[in-house]
């Protein structure tokens, strides 16, 4: 078993509660609860589609249960030319949700990663993302699951990740502080090891730090 899915416990999680999960009909009436509970009435003629609305909403902002991300990058690309530059994909938008709270983690990633026998496409980067953004979250896990994903699945001579994002439950609840922004890093293989590398993929993404919206 490969090392991002073996310590992907979130996934093993997912599986292990899929014959467990409620219905629709049992996560509309949750729904129902909680605007009951909120204060206000279910049956009013704003809100009668609402519980319905937010399932459906929950299977796009947790779509990433549902996706492998080594079905994701299986396929690499070996005709390049003897290209062993670094790649860089910057400026990946994220719509997360903390675990915490499931309050929207907003923001952006930055991947970089130096070829050893083969890229893969950048459509891909931008989907592994995707799997783990899509998902209850902190951001630090996320970080590492994704350096960690592009690491085991192309065997590269080294990852960066680097993902900056805004975090609504610090923004718009609890102590309120907008305009604050989490950066995290994961630096796998020359990343780590050669300050030089880690520079030059730092310097490649230098001008989007700071973008992430509050």
């Amino acid at each position: 078993m490969s090392k991002h899915v073996a310590n992907d416990s979130s996934s093993a999680d997912a599986s292990a509660s899929a014959d467990s999960r409620p219905s629709r009909d049992e996560a509309r009436a949750a729904v129902r609860t909680l605007i009951q509970w909120a204060g206000d009435d279910p049956d009013r003629e704003g809100l009668l589609d609402t519980p319905d609305r937010v399932v459906r909403s929950y299977e796009e902002f947790y779509s990433g249960y549902g996706q492998d991300p080594v079905e994701i990058l299986k396929k690499t690309f070996e005709e390049t030319n003897g290209y062993d530059e670094m790649v860089v994909l910057k400026d990946i938008e994220i719509s997360s949700h903390c675990e915490h709270h499931m309050a929207p983690i907003i923001g952006r990633v930055h991947i970089g990663y130096l070829p050893n026998k083969g890229v893969v496409g950048i459509s891909k980067l931008a989907r592994i993302v995707n799997v783990y953004a899509r998902r209850l979250q902190i951001q630090e896990k996320m970080t590492a699951q994704i350096a960690d994903a592009l690491d085991e699945a192309i065997h590269p001579r080294g990852v960066g990740v680097v993902v900056e994002a805004a975090h609504h439950c610090m923004t718009t609840r609890g102590i309120q502080k907008r305009g604050v922004m989490m950066v995290t890093s994961r630096m796998l293989g020359s990343f780590r090891s050669d300050p030089k590398t880690r520079r030059e993929f730092l310097a490649f993404i230098g001008h989007a730090l700071g973008k992430a919206s509050s």
